[in-house]
């Protein structure tokens, strides 16, 4: 019989972890994983456990401050993934087995002073220097203005992208358009690998807080109908364009943060297709749920009447404008708290 996250699999789902623990990366492999994700709050988890603080001194004696070691600890630790997951990236012809680099998220600080244009070019620079080399790494950019802004150059330019941040459906069009503009600049447009990232919990934390007046059957669906939607959007985009290579959503955001929901409640709702980049206390939940068999529930939509009662309800471009605002303080906060980390190690050393 086949482990829970086995039925994940063979429902068509890709397993990535939400993770670069190389312990948990292996551990996470085992179970079915083909890809992973990082990100500065990963970082600085990895960094508190004290096992890398050889690593940091090292840095440090070579002369690099805080900013550059923070980089070179995830660029190493992006690496060591990657190698787990490279000949899953060969056997799937470059279809699968990506790991996740984020620009910096300083970039959309509140008091960052670069304009929308130049925290587009900004993107742009990081992510070919970041990407450069690297057959099977994913730069993530955030689906604010200024990454927007850099994802057709990026494209262009043959960076693999995994657009993050997403909460709405606009964010999505003019990510796949920009990427589907940059793809056509390319020597062969063929070539085109490309992910976004649409948050699903976060909006059902969101509407259980601002809109009480949703009915219980349709509060904590939001997110689900949400991302659904998308998804079909974007499978009838690209069904006509030719590519060999998929062009998925990742469904971010997997873990529940309402505490009546059970474990699973996201991972069986979107099983089924594309990707699921979950944190590894989910995927452990999971795997220890004697007995449980996922079906392939992508397709399933949630009832006529609900779907109404949530378009009339919710104001999408509202919920947007609000997460995204709470997004990029969750997003710049963690990279401040990861150089105070490492400066912090530097004076212990």
């Amino acid at each position: 019989m086949p482990t829970p996250l086995e039925s994940l699999v063979k429902t068509g789902t890709k397993l990535w972890l939400d993770s670069v623990d190389p312990d948990l990366v292996k551990d996470n492999l085992a179970f079915g994983a083909t890809g992973a994700t990082s990100n500065p709050a990963i970082v600085s988890d990895l960094i508190k456990s004290g096992r890398f603080d050889d690593d940091i001194a090292e840095l440090v004696a070579k002369g690099l401050d805080d900013e550059e070691i923070a980089w070179a600890l995830t660029d190493s630790l992006v690496c060591t993934a990657q190698k787990e997951f490279h000949e899953i990236n060969e056997k799937s012809n470059g279809n699968d087995g990506y790991v996740s680099f984020e620009l910096d998220p300083l970039l959309e600080a509140a008091d960052c002073p670069l304009s929308t244009e130049e925290r587009s070019a900004k993107y742009v620079e990081l992510g070919k220097k970041w990407a450069a080399g690297h057959t099977n790494r994913m730069i993530k950019v955030p689906a604010t203005p200024g990454g927007l802004g850099a994802l057709e150059e990026l494209t262009a330019a043959g960076v693999t992208p995994n657009v993050t941040l997403i909460f709405s459906d606009r964010q999505y069009q003019i990510a796949r358009d920009n990427i589907w503009k940059g793809a056509q600049r390319r020597e062969d447009p063929k070539t085109l690998k490309s992910v976004y990232s649409i948050f699903i919990s976060r909006i059902d934390a969101y509407t259980s807080k601002n809109l009480t007046e949703l009915s219980s059957d349709a509060q904590g669906m939001v997110g689900i109908l949400n991302a659904k939607r998308i998804w079909q959007r974007n499978r009838e985009f690209w069904s006509d364009k030719g590519l060999p290579l998929q062009q998925e959503m990742i469904f971010a955001s997997m873990g529940t943060k309402l505490p009546e929901d059970p474990k699973d409640k996201y991972v069986a709702a979107l099983a089924g297709s594309d990707i699921q980049t979950n944190p590894p206390e989910v995927n452990e939940t999971i795997q220890k749920m004697d007995g449980k068999t996922f079906t392939s529930r992508i397709e399933e939509m949630p009832s006529e009447a609900i779907q109404n009662e949530i378009d009339e309800k919710v104001n999408f471009a509202q919920m947007e404008s609000d997460l995204m605002e709470e997004g990029l303080k969750k997003f710049a906060d963690p990279q401040n708290a990861l150089l105070k980390l490492i400066a912090e190690k530097r004076k212990a050393g």
